[in-house]
C-alpha cells in the first residue's frame, strides 16, 4: 500500500499572491522565464503546492502538467512546506556506514514526521541528502545552515533542544 505523506493545507495570503503576479506579469513573455518565476514562487511561498503552480500555469498559459514536470524534476523545489527548523541527515556512503540511517529513523520517530514532511507546528522538517562534503564529521546533519557532525543517537535530544 502506498503510503501518502500529510500536507497541511495551503494557507497564502494575498500580499504574497500580489508578489508572485507581479514577477510573473513582469517576465511571463521572456524566453525561459519559467524557472525563474518557479524560483520566486519558492522564495515567497517556501514550497510550490499544486495552488501556486495553478497559478504559475493560469498566468503563463504554461500548461499545468509542464508546470508540474519541472517542479517535480528539479530537487531545488519542494511539493511540502519546510519548517522553520530543516534539518538534512546526509545519507551519503561515508554517514550511512557509520549510522546515519538510524540517526535518521531516531529523529523521524521523535519529530513523529517521515523524511520529506513538516511537523503539524511547522517548527521542524525533516530530508535525507546525498554527501555534503563533511565526510571527516560523518555522521553528519545540518539543521537550516547549522553543521553537527559526529553525531551519536545520545546527541539527537540535546541537539533537538537547542531548536525548541
Amino acid at each position: 500500500m502506498l503510503e501518502r505523506t500529510q500536507v497541511p493545507p495551503f494557507e497564502g495570503t494575498k500580499e504574497q499572491e500580489k508578489q508572485l503576479l507581479a514577477m510573473i506579469a513582469a517576465h511571463k513573455d521572456e524566453r525561459g522565464a519559467l524557472m525563474p518565476i518557479l524560483q520566486k514562487a519558492q522564495d515567497i511561498y517556501g514550497y510550490l503546492p499544486i495552488e501556486v503552480q495553478t497559478m504559475i500555469s493560469d498566468e503563463t498559459g504554461i500548461s499545468l502538467e509542464k508546470v508540474y514536470g519541472i517542479v517535480t524534476f528539479y530537487s531545488q523545489f519542494s511539493l511540502t512546506p519546510k519548517g522553520k527548523y530543516h534539518i538534512s541527515v546526509c545519507l551519503g556512503t561515508a554517514c550511512y556506514v557509520i549510522g546515519a540511517g538510524d540517526i535518521f529513523e531516531v529523529i523521524e520517530k521523535k519529530l513523529g514526521i517521515k523524511g520529506g514532511e513538516c511537523t503539524p507546528d511547522g517548527k521542524f522538517s525533516l530530508d535525507g541528502c546525498r554527501c555534503i562534503g563533511a565526510c571527516g564529521l560523518a555522521p553528519v546533519l545540518t539543521i537550516n545552515s547549522d553543521v553537527h557532525g559526529r553525531l551519536t543517537l545520545d546527541d539527537i535530544d540535546p541537539m533537538l533542544a537547542q531548536y525548541e
